[in-house]
């Protein structure tokens, strides 16, 4: 086992890394920047090390930094939380290289699912249902009228590289698809500095549905059910919940041993998460993240199980501590993120947090590197908290949420805390009839 890890992020998922290292023994080295000198991460570590000044490039972004921050404190492992350098193949193979762990896939694997038409290829292979579209990419709009007219309008055309929403267009008919095809491309070399787009189905009415899988290298896999996280805004998740609330036994089973299988097939190790769009009884690959998600609390509650702590120990050469019998749902869990921003406009609000109180109570946890005083920079991600709630059942799990959402102070700044309260009295929430377009409709009839 390690004897100490350095934390290659920031925020609240660090505080998540540096708990788990506690529990197992592990001490836990903490990186910042200057900007975070005082963030609560640094303060929970047992060592920090500043990597840089304020903007992520030249600190959180910056692999000889984090290297050399091993090198200086002794750490034998990184591991790089979600977002940053988790999912970048070029680091995991500089870890490799300086002769340090990386708590994650290989590089291989994070180069395949990376690019997104390699990953449809490589799961069409492996059995996994993917969504009707281009062999490949598509590289002039002749060639993409082709396709479009092949499988039907609408469709939808996506950036072969990067995520987040950018690079993508949707083009209802022929005359719309030329506008949006450049427009696409122009994002996508401007967002990721590559151009290439494929074309696939847009489905009317989809979820967006994700099954948490965890390998251990060796050609052992499980999965830990899905996730429904079709609350959106402009492709960002809002709000996740599981086990899905359309989702019955039956079809869980069936899509998630084939998940399983098929990163047992490749040797995956660690977490990942295979995402699917859901309409209509069937389920369409969209991409696999090769890392911790952002929202694995909702699935640690059902299941019982500490994910980062199962990392720590396939990447340290250990057995997962449970196989697929061994899982069993129970209960329903509920994540909302708790953003920095003003609604209904959603832009960042960073400032000083005047006044902090975490809510509690029996199924209750809040993930937050907050804290009285703490001053929010302005060059991060405007996440500042999740909360995460787990009842016996869905009504049981709205029920707590609804009571700490109205514990919960974060005073100082705008959060996303009042839209999540309007959300909750509305009978689609409440009975969970709602798709990836649900929210931004939603915004538009309210704030329009």
């Amino acid at each position: 086992m390690f004897d100490k890890i350095l934390i290659a992020n920031r925020g609240e998922i660090a505080l998540r890394v540096i708990r788990a290292c506690r529990e197992m023994g592990i001490a836990s080295v903490a990186v910042h920047s200057t900007a975070d000198a005082d963030a609560m991460h640094v303060r929970m570590a047992d060592e920090s090390v500043c990597i840089g000044p304020a903007p992520s490039g030249q600190s959180y972004l910056s692999m000889p930094a984090l290297i050399s921050a091993c090198e200086i404190t002794g750490a034998q492992a990184i591991h790089p939380g979600y977002g940053f350098l988790s999912e970048n193949a070029g680091f995991v193979q500089m870890v490799e290289d300086h002769d340090l762990t990386f708590i994650g896939p290989r590089a291989e694997h994070i180069r395949i699912m990376g690019d997104k038409i390699t990953a449809k290829d490589t799961m069409k292979k492996l059995g996994v249902p993917c969504v009707p579209g281009s062999e490949g990419g598509v590289n002039d709009v002749d060639d993409a009228k082709r396709v479009a007219g092949q499988i039907g309008y609408p469709v939808i055309i996506k950036a072969t590289a990067g995520g987040g929403g950018r690079g993508m267009k949707v083009a209802k008919d022929e005359a719309g698809l030329e506008v949006a095809f450049r427009t696409a491309r122009a994002e996508a070399k401007a967002a990721f500095g590559n151009p290439d787009v494929y074309i696939e189905k847009y489905l009317q009415k989809p979820r967006h549905i994700e099954i948490q899988v965890f390998g251990d290298g060796k050609g052992r896999a499980v999965h830990l059910g899905e996730r429904d996280c079709s609350l959106q805004r402009r492709h960002q998740k809002v709000l996740e919940e599981a086990p899905g609330p359309a989702i019955s036994p039956e079809e869980r089973a069936r899509i998630g041993k084939i998940c399983a299988d098929a990163v047992a097939e490749i040797g995956y190790a660690g977490a990942g998460t295979i995402e699917f769009l859901y309409e209509d009884g069937e389920f369409y690959f969209i991409e696999m993240n090769t890392r911790l998600q952002v929202e694995h609390p909702v699935t640690e509650a059902i299941f019982g199980v500490d994910l980062v702590r199962q990392q720590i120990l396939v990447a340290a050469g250990h057995e997962m501590e449970f196989r697929q019998e061994d899982l069993t749902i129970a209960g329903h869990s509920i994540e909302v993120r708790i953003n920095a921003e003003k609604v209904p406009t959603f832009s960042p609000c960073p400032g000083k947090i005047t006044q902090y109180h975490a809510p509690g109570g029996l199924g209750v946890r809040m993930d937050s590197a907050l804290y009285q005083g703490y001053s929010i920079p302005p060059y991060y991600d405007s996440l500042i908290g999740k909360l995460i709630v787990h009842g016996r059942d869905r009504t049981e799990a709205l029920a707590r949420l609804e009571r700490a959402l109205g514990e919960l102070i974060v005073d100082g700044v705008d959060t996303t805390v009042p839209l999540f309260r309007a959300l909750l009295e509305e009978p689609d929430i409440q009975s969970g009839n709602y798709s990836i377009h649900w929210l931004e409709r939603w915004l538009e009839k309210n704030f329009a």
